[in-house]
């Protein structure tokens, strides 16, 4: 396949603006530069066939209707050279510390808000913070064990961090299916390639969960509870239950006795249960403190979790932290907290609550991208410079009656990685979500989760919006020579 005619409008991950390979990803196009465009296309129809096969699929709430469709999966893979990775997961590791020891402040002593580095308004309008967990101390002092960070790169070659998700980060099943399908696909680079591993990533699950158990001299009983068949993830949660050995759960499953313990029904009886990895969102969790006509969560479980019978990852509350306004302040909370300088810089951004940042957002609002602050999935944000005058005029309306909730940051120009389209590859915006594991100790993914915009010119890369992904090495080009 020809790669001389290859460029890109931005920095891309492969191919530097001379046209030249970039030294990690060298080896990956010599070797597709001796592949046809025939024997590509059918390893590309090799790989899908092997997606469905392995039930690889999402599902689109669409028009009433729950439709499960395969995630796309682009042969080429993206590729980091190692000594950048272990820069960048060292800035993840900085940013999980800072944000767990900011959501244990929020629901302690709060001193972050009383020596005025995060004001105080911002924790009066957030939808994420849930008073019934004010004076929880969770076990490792850790309230966010999963998490999720997006991460982009500019034009000029800087990784920003893009946000933060410690809700229900989703996606890292499809990390880990990416590279068994690569494998398959490409094994002779996997022979002859430095390519660091990702499959010890449900081991690492299992062993933060099991250190939160509040019986730390017995095997532990762990549980991952789904919302059912109907949620989106639902092939994440079977593959991840699955892959840990652990029990896969409904509500329905479990009861709170009077003890206060969490019970599993068995056809043998109860049986405790102590950890629950929760796919259910805080609201639905526990129909006695939250939505009290949830039938997705167990009633009493809040109750067994404060006397500390039953250990919940992610904990319920640490969505505080996952808010796009304030994961602005997280530098801040990096200085306050560690003091360190952050490793990783936050994308820039423009606060609507502050009345110069408003000012400056309602009057650039063709330049810039406009966020809502706990939305997901890439829904209800605005992309100024595609956006229509009509959408525009919407969004400042938004803006004007809850500033609170809105947020904006410059368009940047994402890198972009090449995919099989037509005749020639073609380069595609895209963004990766490593994901960090917090206990004793933190543990990061090698690489994460590409995820790739599939239409020309996109910055949209969300699954359910027509996005796709690539397997993403970490490649020791040291070991490799």
């Amino acid at each position: 396949m020809d790669w001389t005619r290859y460029r890109s409008s931005t920095w891309d991950e492969l191919v530097a603006s001379d046209g030249q390979p970039r030294p990690a990803a060298r080896p990956l196009l010599d070797y597709l530069s001796g592949l046809s465009r025939h024997e590509l296309t059918e390893r590309q129809l090799a790989a899908d066939v092997t997606a469905r096969v392995m039930g690889i699929t999402f599902t689109v709430y669409s028009e009433g209707r729950n439709v499960d469709r395969t995630l796309p999966f682009d042969l080429i893979p993206r590729v980091i050279e190692r000594r950048e990775w272990e820069r960048t997961a060292a800035g993840l590791r900085q940013r999980m510390r800072a944000l767990n020891l900011f959501i244990g402040d929020i629901y302690g002593d709060q001193k972050i808000i009383n020596d005025n580095v995060f004001p105080r308004e911002l924790l009066k309008e957030s939808v994420n913070f849930r008073p019934q967990c004010v004076g929880v101390k969770p076990p490792l002092g850790v309230w966010a064990h999963i998490c999720g960070s997006d991460l982009v790169r500019d034009a000029d070659g800087t990784l920003y961090a893009l946000e933060d998700n410690l809700r229900i980060p989703s996606g890292v099943s499809y990390m880990i299916e990416n590279r068994m399908v690569a494998k398959r696909v490409f094994p002779e680079l996997f022979e002859t390639s430095a390519i660091l591993p990702v499959d010890n990533y449900p081991t690492q699950l299992y062993d933060t969960l099991a250190a939160l158990s509040p019986r730390p001299g017995d095997t532990p009983v762990i549980a991952l509870l789904t919302p059912g068949i109907f949620n989106s993830a639902y092939f994440e949660h079977c593959y991840l239950a699955q892959s840990m050995g652990i029990e896969l759960v409904e509500g329905g499953d479990l009861f709170v006795g009077d003890d206060d313990v969490c019970y599993m029904r068995t056809v043998y009886g109860p049986k405790r249960v102590d950890v629950i990895y929760r796919r259910v969102d805080d609201m639905f969790l526990d129909p006695e403190v939250f939505h009290p006509d949830s039938v997705l969560g167990v009633r009493g479980l809040i109750r067994s979790w404060r006397a500390g019978k039953v250990a919940l990852a992610n904990a319920p509350g640490a969505g505080v932290a996952d808010d796009k306004v304030v994961f602005t302040y997280v530098p801040k909370m990096i200085r306050y907290y560690l003091g360190e300088e952050p490793i990783l810089p936050n994308v820039p951004s423009y606060l609507c609550h502050d009345a110069k940042d408003r000012a400056y957002v309602l009057a650039h609002l063709d330049q810039l991208v406009v966020k809502p602050a706990n939305e997901s999935g890439g829904y209800g944000m605005l992309i100024g410079p595609r956006a229509t005058k009509r959408e525009r005029e919407k969004f400042r309306r938004l803006i004007e009656a809850d500033p609170r909730n809105y947020m904006a940051q410059p368009t940047l120009s994402l890198s972009t990685a090449p995919i099989l389209g037509g005749k020639e590859p073609e380069p595609r915006h895209l963004d990766l979500r490593p994901f960090i594991l917090s206990r004793e100790d933190i543990f990061v993914t090698t690489g994460g989760l590409t995820r790739v915009a599939m239409q020309k010119g996109s910055l949209v890369v969300n699954s359910s919006q027509g996005g796709g992904a690539k397997d993403t090495w970490v490649v020791d080009l040291e070991e490799a020579a």
